[in-house]
């Protein structure tokens, strides 16, 4: 651990100093010279071999410079000086690396949950076996007090979990038969038996620490900037340094210039800013895959929604069935076949209200198409079935009558989805399905406009009515529904050519394309699928809209802090440098001065680990009042 060599090494000179400044006080003032060089020997050692490191990389690092100067006041016998710089350097090394440790807390303490055993339950018992060695499909047990290992179902018993882990949600979740549980989440009551869907690498728990990992090593725009500023600067520094020697013959204060001018504070004022960040996200259950997209979140100004699974809770309930010729039940039962084999929202709940009703589904169904933005097609028991929208009716060649139109728009009209149903191209029912709000939408949408964004729209695949009535229920500008998953590409790309910077959330396989497009794609994580997580930008854990406005805060403040960092960084090095021309700042004071400016940037950027968004009342909000214009339809 390099704070821990920095600890010992900055010890030992640090004694060395002392032992020199007692040496001085007894009037020893030779063997006080000794202990200074061997001092600046010792500290200067570690520090050239940096520097020796960096110049086969071909990259010209701050310890270059701290060595160069430090060999040149041991020439000229500045031996205080050289000890004292030397000392400087590495204790602001080790208190700098101590306080990068803290922005980086939330992704140790994310690896210090990850669970390292799991409760097989074999043939022979219930084994206690190593977490690599649990299998997919295995039954594992789990306790109360125990970590879950892998992502799974229960399938038998039922328990209080924590899943602050995976969703930043510090309150225990109820979950029973059926319900998925993720590892790294802890039973804190309970009792559960589960069957193993991911193992080791592929668990979401896991994906999420190389998420964390993968955005702390990405590199901002800003960055990128200040790493190839810092290339040139370097160099140009040490030339500038010799060019104040030759005009003023003074090796001192040429040397002072050399490691003043160390733009230290300056290259970490960025990246140290995103790491904290990133960290402060991943302990809410916020997921941001790298610096760069954190940057583009704090410059969104419009959003755009999904419906189903986003804004509503995503856990609809069939509210009526209506049938023409047959029995519901026996209809209801052959469009649960089919839906069986169909991941969308609509069809699960049909399937649900199914086996409330307990009826047997046991027909495989046969020619199974998932018709994107309109339904599917299927055969069961000898039957064509069609189930889906009017368009899909219409593709399909069904015909309407009016009294089913009436009957279904009316179910629109309250708030519900119409999925009808054609038997043998014969119009057979209407299955009315509604979904509930979530209630963090509202006060999640007003934070957002309050810190920045503008425009507020709805983009969904679901019937105008009851897309309306969620929007005037939140008040959002606008809201276009019965779309295919590529025009909400085409809306995308439409809003971006307007001048607007443009973030999508959904959560469904047709919102993967305009995630992708968007500027910055959000992704619901829990409900979410796998492609609309591996398309998105950022993830949001617990599938909670308020996630995505202290996200946007928090990218707003990352940003702001790395401004304030750069600022910081740069007014120390102009105000140094003017003080050594001035003949006010010397070495080893100017060091000082420029390892508190270090120490100064890494403390500010760890006050983003205890960020949190403000609320309604937040000093810092203001009002975006005033709608724009209507927006021009896209071709689609």
């Amino acid at each position: 651990m390099n704070h821990i060599k920095n600890s010992h090494i900055a010890g030992v000179t640090g004694l060395m100093l002392l032992i020199a400044f007692a040496l001085h006080l007894t009037g020893l003032a030779q063997y006080k010279d000794y202990v200074l060089i061997a001092s600046s020997v010792v500290a200067g050692y570690f520090i050239a071999i940096k520097a020796f490191k960096a110049l086969r990389m071909k990259a010209f690092s701050i310890e270059l410079l701290v060595t160069i100067a430090v060999i040149g006041a041991l020439i000229i016998g500045e031996y205080v000086e050289s000890a004292v710089v030397t000392f400087l350097f590495i204790f602001g090394a080790y208190l700098e690396m101590r306080t990068l440790e803290k922005t980086r807390s939330s992704l140790r303490n994310l690896i210090d949950m990850t669970p390292t055993e799991a409760t097989v339950i074999r043939p022979e018992g219930h084994i206690k076996v190593p977490v690599e060695e649990v299998n997919k499909g295995d039954r594992v047990l789990i306790r109360s007090g125990e970590k879950i290992a892998v992502d799974g179902v229960i399938v038998s018993g039922q328990a209080l979990i924590v899943e602050a882990a995976i969703t930043g949600e510090s309150v225990p979740a109820s979950k029973t038969l059926g319900d998925r549980v993720f590892s790294g989440t802890m039973i804190d009551n309970g009792y559960i038996e589960v069957t193993a869907n991911r193992v080791g690498d592929d668990t979401t728990f896991a994906k999420i620490i190389d998420m964390v990992e993968d955005a702390q090593e990405s590199k901002t725009t800003t960055q990128k900037f200040l790493d190839r500023f810092a290339n040139i600067y370097t160099p140009t520094i040490v030339v500038l340094s010799v060019l104040v020697y030759a005009l003023t013959r003074n090796v001192e204060l040429a040397l002072t210039f050399l490691v003043i001018a160390c733009p230290g504070a300056l290259v970490i004022s960025a990246p140290v800013s995103m790491v904290a960040g990133i960290g402060n996200g991943a302990r809410n259950g916020v997921l941001v895959k790298g610096g760069e997209i954190m940057e583009n979140l704090s410059k969104i100004d419009l959003v755009i929604f999904d419906k189903t699974g986003t804004l509503t809770k995503g856990k609809p309930e069939v509210t009526e069935l209506k049938s023409w010729g047959m029995d519901e039940n026996v209809l209801l039962r052959l469009v649960a076949e089919a839906e069986r084999l169909s991941e969308h929202h609509l069809g699960q709940t049909i399937v649900a209200e199914a086996r409330k009703r307990k009826l047997i589904l046991d027909q495989e169904p046969q020619h199974v198409a998932i018709i994107k933005g309109g339904g599917m097609i299927a055969t069961v028991a000898g039957s064509h079935l069609a189930i889906g929208n009017r368009k899909l009716m219409a593709d399909q060649g069904v015909a309407i009558a009016d009294h089913i139109e009436a009957y279904a728009t009316e179910r629109e009209k309250t708030g519900n989805t119409a999925v009808l149903i054609a038997i043998d191209k014969q119009l057979a029912g209407v299955i009315s399905i509604a979904d509930q709000i979530k209630p963090e939408a509202r006060t999640a949408i007003e934070q957002l406009r309050r810190t920045g964004v503008k425009k507020a729209i709805m983009l969904t695949g679901d019937n105008r009515h009851t897309a309306q009535l969620v929007g005037d229920e939140l008040g959002l500008d606008a809201v276009y529904a019965e779309l295919l998953p590529e025009d909400k590409v085409a809306w995308v790309n439409t809003l971006k050519n307007q001048g607007y910077r443009v973030a999508m959330v959904g959560d469904g396989i047709n919102d993967a394309p305009a995630l992708a497009t968007a500027d910055v794609g959000l992704a619901m994580g829990v409900s979410g699928t796998d492609i609309s997580m591996e398309a998105a930008d950022i993830v949001l854990m617990s599938d909670r809209l308020d996630q995505f406005a202290h996200a946007y805060s928090l990218a707003k403040a990352t940003v702001r802090n790395m401004q304030q960092n750069t600022i910081l960084a740069v007014g120390t090095v102009v105000l140094l440098l003017a003080g050594v021309l001035l003949g006010k700042i010397f070495l080893a004071s100017g060091m000082l001065v420029h390892e508190l400016s270090v120490l100064l940037v890494t403390l500010n950027a760890v006050r983003l680990i205890r960020y949190r968004a403000q609320g309604s009342a937040g000093k810092n909000a203001h009002d975006v009042t005033g709608h724009a214009g209507p927006m021009n339809q896209p071709a689609t």
